[in-house]
């Protein structure tokens, strides 16, 4: 419905090219996540999944699933108390869950676009025993992975809503500077 105010356009290009993005960010925290948990593959398989589908793959259930699974190792991970390696799955499961972004005109549809990146920041930051500098570093890295057509899609959201603690700050961070 283009003339529905709650909805967007979102063509499945640019849907490719923001899960494109959502990879990019997630891909260097893996080391985290499989430095900690050597014999876990659902973060891995989850970006995998998210990067066949960026490449012109279907979108299909078993992606979701690997989004799902991802989050679940994330889960698990903080229940075990490592929580950079948690974030880094978590970076993970939004890398391969931007495969089903909506087209809602809503603020937490943001997430879906800017998760991934602020995940991966967060596991960073952590790693370094919480040192905001270094989220800082790849949330500005994560500004350069940002193609045209995602910070445009990103536009068309309103901003990143507030809350959700450290990473919910990492979001609104990137949103802010990529508008």
């Amino acid at each position: 419905m283009p003339d529905d105010p709650t909805t967007i356009p979102l063509g499945h290009d640019e849907l490719r090219a923001v899960t494109a993005f959502a990879v990019a960010c997630a891909r260097p925290a893996l080391e985290i996540v499989e430095h900690a948990r050597p014999g876990d593959p659902r973060p891995r398989d989850a970006v995998d999944a998210a990067h066949a589908f960026a490449g012109g793959a279907d979108r299909t259930r078993a992606t979701r699933d690997a989004a799902w699974a991802a989050h679940r190792a994330a889960q698990e991970t903080r229940d075990a108390g490592l929580a950079a390696a948690s974030d880094a799955a978590r970076a993970a499961g939004h890398a391969a869950g931007a495969a089903f972004l909506h087209p809602l005109a809503t603020a937490t549809q943001v997430r879906h676009v800017l998760g991934s990146a602020a995940h991966a920041a967060r596991a960073f930051e952590l790693l370094a025993g919480g040192d905001a500098d270094v989220g800082a570093r790849h949330l500005a890295l994560a500004r350069e992975r940002a193609s045209p057509v995602v910070v445009d899609v990103l536009r068309r959201y309103p901003p990143a809503p507030a809350g959700g603690g450290r990473v919910g700050e990492l979001v609104r961070r990137l949103d802010a500077a990529l508008r």
